[in-house]
């Protein structure tokens, strides 16, 4: 069993964006692209206890806002684990990636963590997001995906905060899911969530329209989305062909491209660049905060162009950390294989806990 924890979080300086080597990974491991590869090889018996115990359920998430189920309510589909120890340290909320889901290898890896460490844990999807185990994602609700659709993550967390009754509630999110997690924390200010006690976000896409770009100029990287993201598309039409016609968004070979056309078709944005600009966390989006906010990217990340976090306002309540290796949603090593992710996390944890005491 691999015993080193690579990650300790320093708290001397408080609100600092900089620049650290505290995950130095094997050097055969070091590239970017190594690292994202990496994040994607799982761990059999770690997922496989967190399968097994999960109990999925569906979260009324409030009116529809995408205008086509004006009378309908969003449903998004959720996982709960909880630990085997009466003395459950608190509820952690897990937030995917795009194109990702509540199974994606990092979220499952973390919860293993959580679970051992005596955390409960609810894995939510984002509308049209999902392992496709118990239900069809893009069933449960007629209107496709936007980063726009804040409203419906935060009525969803507020009912999945509630959950944690006494206990301290947490965010965690990678990715797309780390953008939600900082708007999440953002919202907190004027309509707070039941005990949050701190969010963490992993690689978090403050900047979508230059996270977008990054993936179009590497072309594994975008044959890579834009397959995940055509399927996603593909798969809504088919299931409501009366509503959606997408051919002409699934014959563009970039994603930003794909993003303009979608964005104007339905007359809600102007352009592709007024759609991502309306999800981005601006330099100053943080300096509201009223919970303990931790972000970890990594300078290598090929696809979260590391200028923006240098951007972000200082703020007493926000940790940036910047880690020179670890690709996106990377920090693995070997010999033997080990991802630190999940150590962040706990002591990420560990850190909001000890403050609060």
């Amino acid at each position: 069993m691999h015993s080193a924890v690579h990650f300790q979080l320093q708290n001397e300086t408080s609100g600092a964006n900089r620049v650290s080597s505290m995950f130095t990974p094997h050097p055969l491991v070091r590239s970017a692209t190594v690292q994202t590869v990496l994040s994607s090889v799982k761990s059999t018996g770690e997922i496989g206890r967190v399968m097994e115990h999960e109990q999925p359920f569906l979260i009324d998430a409030g009116v529809d806002e995408t205008g086509y189920d004006p009378a309908g309510r969003v449903r998004l589909l959720a996982y709960f684990n909880a630990v085997a120890s009466e003395k459950c340290k608190g509820l952690v909320l897990m937030l995917h990636g795009w194109e990702g889901c509540s199974h994606s290898n990092y979220s499952l890896m973390t919860t293993n963590a959580l679970l051992s460490a005596g955390y409960d844990v609810v894995r939510i999807n984002l509308r049209d997001h999902g392992p496709g185990i118990h239900a069809d994602p893009h069933a449960l609700n007629k209107g496709y995906f936007l980063g726009t659709l804040l409203n419906e993550t935060i009525t969803a967390v507020e009912q999945i905060a509630r959950l944690a009754g006494d206990k301290p509630f947490f965010i965690v999110g990678a990715s797309m899911g780390g953008n939600f997690a900082l708007r999440l924390a953002r919202a907190h200010t004027e309509r707070p969530f039941h005990n949050l006690h701190g969010v963490i976000a992993f690689s978090p896409a403050i900047n979508p329209a230059a996270a977008i770009r990054a993936m179009d100029a590497k072309p594994a990287y975008r044959r890579y989305f834009r397959r995940r993201w055509s399927a996603s598309l593909a798969r809504k039409q088919a299931l409501f062909p009366d509503d959606f016609h997408f051919d002409d968004v699934l014959a563009i070979p970039g994603i930003y491209a794909m993003t303009d056309v979608l964005a104007r078709k339905d007359g809600l944005f102007a352009s592709a660049a007024d759609y991502l600009d309306r999800y981005r966390v601006h330099p100053t989006d943080l300096q509201e905060l009223t919970a303990p906010v931790t972000i970890i990217t990594a300078l290598d990340d090929p696809v979260i162009p590391i200028a923006d976090f240098y951007a972000l306002a200082p703020h007493p309540l926000l940790d940036v950390h910047i880690e020179r290796f670890g690709g996106h949603v990377g920090w693995v090593d070997i010999l033997p294989l080990h991802h630190d992710l999940p150590d962040m996390v706990l002591t990420i944890l560990a850190r909001y806990q000890t403050e609060t005491v």
